[in-house]
Parts: structure tokens; sequence; C-alpha cells
């Protein structure tokens, strides 16, 4: 590899790493299958405990 090459790679690669960061991603946080029916137990749990009044 020569020196340029080299060069260059350093600050491709810098670039790189410094976009990643700028740009965020939308997308929601992941969920797991558990957490989500555990999530849901509780609301139904509370859905009831506040339906009598």
């Amino acid at each position: 590899m020569n020196r340029t090459k080299k060069i260059t790679k350093k600050f491709m690669g810098k670039a790189k790493k410094a976009n990643a960061k700028m740009s965020t991603s939308n997308k929601p946080k992941y969920i797991s299958k558990a957490e989500r029916e555990r999530l849901e137990a509780l609301a139904a749990s509370d859905n009831v405990a506040q339906e009598p009044e």
C-alpha cells in the first residue's frame, strides 16, 4: 500500500465514522416479544382494576 492510499484510507475512515454519528435512525427501539407480553399484561391488569369504579 502506498503512502497516499494509507493517508486517504485513514481520513475516509474518520469521515465515515463522523457521518455515522451524525445520522441517527428514526426507527423505534426494539422490544422483545416477552417484554411486549409483560407490558400488555400490566396494561390489562390496570384496566381490570379501574373498570369496577
